[in-house]
């Protein structure tokens, strides 16, 4: 069975993956569309970056420690 952990850990790459993906698709479709695609690429990183503080500020993490602390 898929467990939060292990969801997590599995969106982390695909989300880093995803602005690479999407602008490969965008480029490949006209000479045009590849200056409209360019900041694509990093917005995958980002995106997993994004994902990652999320977890740790709002997840179960902080759950837990909020609780310890109190």
């Amino acid at each position: 069975m898929l467990e939060r952990p292990d969801a997590v850990l599995a969106a982390i790459p695909l989300l880093a993956l995803s602005g690479l993906a999407l602008r490969t698709v965008i480029a490949a479709t006209g000479i045009g569309t590849g200056l409209l695609a360019a900041p694509l690429a990093p917005a995958g990183y980002l995106a997993a970056l994004v994902f990652v503080f999320r977890e740790l500020l709002t997840g179960p993490i902080a759950e837990r420690a909020d609780e310890e602390s109190a």
